[in-house]
């Protein structure tokens, strides 16, 4: 039979799967020697046994009595005994720490008969009535479910009628009182009488700790924290030892370094005559450990000593939980204790210079998540701030601006020197202009995968979406609150992508001196000791990682500050974007043509515009590869509306004004229209259906390479067919592109290299992906589009439909938008790449869809072998931190290393490369 229940000292720190961390940690210290309370812990085989079941597994009440009748034995003393009784607290401990997510019981143990036992034999009548009413207040509350309010409200009116603001200012009479009320409360609002027998209440408090793991605020948590939803949690037994047995006890929370910064030397908090649960819910104002000191050398001297044992012990900052009790120290619990990103860096490097970890270890203890944080700016925290709404944090950082609602006015105030938060119910591709431009986008409708929220991240642009409460008015130019509360255009707004808030007027915002430092305009010795470590770990990431590092960047703005960011090139630079604005009317007449010549004469116009985007790009990258995709766009996002344009027609036709180039567009829109034009005439079908578009886009970057060549710099160009499904339409397209290097070359007497390669993002282009290789110099998973493709979702619809439904009933714990799907989408990638390798050793493999920055997904890029992941130039140092951590965890757990490329690396000497 399997063993439910371990006592402490026979487990340790290395059985979290089936002890839980708490449960583990505690029988570590016991291990260890350290004054841990003695106790028991019931496993998480038994918990999931009991959610696959809904019933306590045989036999296990009895293993926890058998467990129960050696602790009493040990201690001198007996679960509820009237004259002098043990007490036992009951605690959840889950493998991974959720704070506060499940339930705690202190004091079982205690009745009508044992607390007056307690009040004798401990001769403080105070502190027995204290501890029972805390029991009923607990178990009331947790296990048999009455709302917590009650309890308070009871407490608050005991308060009032006594003329006093604490609680430790009742005194035993008020307690014993508030006891009646309380038990009064739970057979009231429980139908039942609180129990008097210490094992049933014993066994309602495993119960209860069982039922919390699928609680709605533990499901929440590990949602977002993606914790597995089938762990479960164990349960903790243990002694108690009491921190309100007056002025001479209490209890505290201590770091071995400090949390939010990484600085050296215990932090904590303390409070006096009260019991842990009392510290975490901040009821009164809590001590120093520099006061504690003052109050109990003894105890301070020893938590401190405890402290650096333990530190050493684990190699981390420790978060402990202790108590002391009458003069006598206790610990109740240690973990490695949670930190902020800038304190992640600072303590990692710290423990190398301190010799207890080597750098490789260090990297991976720190994450890429860790430091985009760093990355973005923040507001002022001590700041005073108006919230207006709160929607979901899409894109970190602070922005503040003047509230604009269409994307023309926000290129150009934003021109005029005048920061602007762009605001829309949500935003189309024809936003772009207007999303460069802002310092931030703020959406009433969308979610984390949205349009805004995708590119917004891309960009490194702060974005709040979905912020539901506001009801926005583009054509009045302004939103108004669930309150009433109107913002025009023109006032100034705050927005923060960290947490989705929304802030009337001007909140102070603090730079990322991390940012400064990869922009190259602060040096690592003069941006303090983040910015030290971060430029520490990264220069071990770039000596370690396989991978290379590619920037998705349009124009040279941004593959310029890509390579400051360490970009080792350009892996998707997106010729549609080029056409936007302006531009954007040569697209109608491409369409609108009727004969070769007519399609020739536009050609010959975006020839010229074409070749110098590319000369920009090229200059900038000089001597590094850029992969240009060819022209992938719907065509609806190039094309007015039907609807919009019909209506132009007919009121033209109405009134006898001329309409001649909008009925003929009119014919062509109709000729188009596409019921889901993201699957339709785009990418490689586009290049078919007009020919010579591919040729032309083919020979502008040819020529461009050209120029660049003959000014004395080096050109790289790749040349990316988009949305090939089979090697046929890549051969088609592959010709057309020979064709253009020939008329290059011979154009400018120059030689040019050349490689012609394709995006795969349909599920057949990866089952076909040995065939299509006979074709293509290089492959790059189009992740996105391949999501979509696969999963049947269409990214923009479906987090406003039936996503958060999916997300909450845990159908799926992450968007696969957002983190590589590794057993669908992730299983595609590592069968293309192994198939297009069988036909082509040599063959190059990148990935760059939104993916390539996550850092999850770039682990498994690495495992699947891909030599380079490419991302917005805002996460290139994400992606390569993550490349570096993928090496060193893999070379850790002893895996073998995935396939080498030959590409650029990184010098060692700053944030890029030189």
């Amino acid at each position: 039979m399997t063993q439910l229940v371990h006592d402490f000292e026979t487990g340790g720190m290395e059985q979290k799967d089936l002890l839980g961390g708490k449960g583990a940690n505690l029988a570590e210290m016991t291990r260890l020697g350290l004054p841990v309370p003695p106790g028991f812990t019931i496993t998480t085989d038994a918990c999931r046994a009991y959610l696959a079941t809904g019933s306590v597994p045989d036999g296990l009440f009895a293993e926890v009595d058998a467990h129960l009748a050696r602790l009493e034995e040990r201690v001198g003393r007996r679960l509820g005994d009237p004259d002098d009784p043990l007490l036992v607290s009951v605690r959840s401990g889950a493998k991974f720490s959720m704070p506060g997510m499940m339930e705690t019981v202190l004091d079982i143990g205690l009745g009508d008969a044992s607390v007056e036992g307690l009040a004798r034999h401990t001769g403080s009548p105070r502190f027995a009535w204290d501890s029972y009413r805390r029991l009923v207040q607990m178990y009331g509350r947790t296990v048999l479910g009455v709302e917590g309010d009650r309890f308070e409200d009871a407490i608050e009116a005991a308060k009032r009628a006594k003329g006093v603001a604490a609680d430790v200012d009742l005194d035993a009479d008020d307690l014993r009182n508030l006891v009646a009320g309380f038990r009064a409360v739970v057979e009231e609002d429980a139908g039942r009488p609180f129990p008097q027998d210490p094992r049933e209440q014993l066994r309602g408090a495993v119960v209860a700790v069982f039922d919390s793991w699928n609680s709605d605020r533990a499901a929440l948590y590990r949602r977002r924290e993606r914790i597995p939803a089938d762990l479960g949690t164990a349960v903790n037994v243990q002694v108690m030892v009491f921190g309100n047995r007056g002025p001479d006890s209490g209890s505290g929370v201590a770091f071995t370094r400090d949390p939010a910064t990484g600085a050296a030397g215990g932090y904590g908090d303390y409070l006096a005559d009260a019991q842990g649960e009392d510290v975490v819910a901040g009821v009164r104002n809590t001590l120093s450990l520099d006061e504690l000191e003052r109050l109990h050398p003894g105890p301070h001297a020893e938590l401190l000593d405890i402290m650096r044992r333990l530190e050493s012990h684990y190699r981390d900052m420790c978060d402990i939980e202790f108590t002391v009790e009458q003069g006598r120290l206790w610990m109740l619990q240690t973990r490695v204790g949670k930190r902020t990103a800038e304190a992640a860096f600072r303590i990692a490097t710290d423990l190398v210079d301190e010799g207890v970890i080597s750098e490789e270890e260090a990297l991976g203890r720190v994450t890429g998540d860790q430091l985009a944080q760093l990355m973005f700016p923040h507001f002022d925290l001590h700041a005073d701030r108006t919230l207006l709404a709160t929607g979901m944090s899409a894109s970190p950082g602070a922005a503040v601006g003047e509230a604009v609602f269409d994307s023309g006015t926000a290129v150009s105030r934003a021109a005029a020197g005048r920061p602007v938060i762009l605001v829309r119910r949500e935003t189309t591709p024809d936003d772009l202009h207007g999303m460069v431009a802002a310092a931030g986008i703020l959406t009433s409708r969308g979610g984390k995968t949205s349009h805004a929220a995708v590119v917004a991240r891309g960009m490194g642009r702060t974005c709040v979406c979905g912020a539901e409460t506001l009801e926005v008015d583009v054509r009045a130019r302004r939103f108004t609150t669930h309150d009433g509360t109107v913002i025009e255009e023109g006032d100034v707004l705050s927005i923060d992508g960290s947490t989705g808030e929304v802030f009337a007027g001007e909140v102070p915002v603090r730079p990322s001196p991390i940012v400064r430092w990869f922009e190259g305009t602060t040096a690592a010795e003069d941006g303090g000791p983040v910015v030290a470590a971060v430029d520490r770990l990264m220069r071990v990431a770039d000596r370690h990682r396989r991978m290379s590092v590619r920037a998705n960047a349009d124009n040279a703005a941004d593959a310029a500050r890509a390579r400051r960011f360490g970009a080792e090139g350009i892996g998707l630079c997106r010729t549609e974007h080029m056409f936007l604005g302006e531009r954007r009317e040569l697209v109608e007449r491409l369409i609108l043509t009727d004969t070769p010549e007519e399609r020739q004469e536009v050609f010959d116009e975006l020839l010229p515009l074409q070749r110098a985007d590319f000369v920009e790009i090229l200059t900038a990258m000089d001597g590094l590869p850029v992969t240009v995709r060819l022209l992938d766009p719907p065509l609806h996002e190039f094309l007015p509306d039907l609807t919009d344009l019909s209506v132009r027609v007919a009121v033209a036709e109405a009134t006898g004004q001329p309409h001649d180039k909008e009925s003929r567009l009119l014919l062509a829109v109709q000729r188009l229209h596409e019921q889901n034009p993201m699957l339709g005439l785009r990418g490689v079908r586009l290049g078919i259906a007009i020919p010579g578009l591919f040729q032309m886009q083919a020979r502008a970057i040819l020529e461009a390479a050209a120029v660049v060549t003959g000014r004395g710099g080096a050109a790289l160009p790749q040349i990316m067919v988009p949305l090939v499904g089979a090697v046929e339409e890549l051969r088609a397209i592959r010709s057309e592109i020979d064709a253009a290097a020939h008329e290059a070359r011979v154009a400018h007497g120059v030689h040019l290299d050349h490689r012609v390669g394709t995006m795969i993002e349909l599920p057949r282009a990866a089952l076909t992906a040995g065939a299509i290789a006979e074709a293509a110099d290089f492959f790059s998973f189009g992740t996105n589009d391949l999501t979509q493709t696969t999963w049947g979702f269409s990214r923009d619809d479906v987090e406003s439909s039936f996503f958060s439904r999916y997300m909450e009933a845990g159908i799926l714990g992450v968007s696969p938008f957002e983190t590589i799907d590794r057993d669908g989408v992730g299983r595609l990638v590592r069968i293309g790449t192994e198939e297009g390798r069988r036909t082509r050793p040599d063959l190059e493999v990148g990935v760059c869809g939104e993916h390539g920055g996550d850092p999850e997904s770039v682990c498994w890029f690495d495992e699947c072998g891909l030599d380079y992941v490419s991302c917005s130039p805002f996460r290139v140092p994400v992606a390569r931190l993550e490349a570096g951590r993928a090496t060193v965890l893999r070379e850790r757990a002893g895996r073998g290393r995935g396939r080498t490329h030959d590409g650029p690396g990184l010098p060692e000497a700053g944030p890029g490369p030189s």
